[in-house]
């Protein structure tokens, strides 16, 4: 069964102070960059969820979808358009602001939801899920949407009414965000 892997860049970067954080230079090369560079090999499709900057993020040479919703209401909404618009019967989500993350993601999370029959598969460190590092059927997105219309955002609160396989990984830096000007700083000097 193909994937369609969505980067989710749809966010307005409030604690980077309101820059669109894939765009923002890592070593040199826009933060998505590196995330697309990973995800690639992983999957059958890449679609770009960006809400801002669309010329230029689809100069990374795939299609770029804004959500459906408006008002930039977070990444479900990112999910909601991945799922309308991926040509696969799988869909894959990685934020754009972690460059790092695991060259086997999207195989160990596809191996845990077909031995567990589940709707989603999650990525876990340790006690921490990482709900936006995700795998689902599309046979979700019926249920997302009456979530979304419903007001919901939180992506826990919405895959807790599905049948969930998490999965673990042992390096937790892999799944970390550069969510704020300091901490792209402090990634600067180190290499992936």
């Amino acid at each position: 069964m193909k994937i369609t892997g969505v980067v989710l860049a749809g966010g307005q970067g409030r604690r980077m102070g309101h820059v669109d954080k894939g765009l923002q230079l890592l070593r040199g090369r826009p933060m998505v960059a590196w995330v697309i560079e990973r995800l690639a090999p992983q999957v059958d499709e890449i679609l770009i969820n960006a809400n801002q900057n669309v010329d230029r993020y689809a100069q990374f040479g795939h299609r770029v979808i804004p959500d459906a919703i408006g008002g930039f209401v977070g990444p479900l909404a990112g999910l909601h358009r991945g799922l309308s618009e991926a040509t696969h019967p799988l869909v894959a989500t990685v934020p754009c602001d972690s460059p790092f993350l695991p060259e086997d993601l999207i195989e160990k999370l596809r191996a845990a939801l077909d031995r567990a029959q589940a709707d989603l598969a999650v990525a876990r460190t340790g006690d921490q899920s990482h709900p936006v590092f995700c795998l689902c059927r599309k046979s979700v997105a019926a249920g997302l949407a009456d979530y979304l219309v419903a007001g919901g955002r939180k992506i826990d609160a919405w895959y807790a009414r599905l049948k969930v396989a998490e999965v673990d990984f042992p390096d937790e830096s892999a799944f970390s965000n550069i969510n704020t000007a300091e901490e792209l700083r402090a990634q600067q000097l180190g290499t992936p």
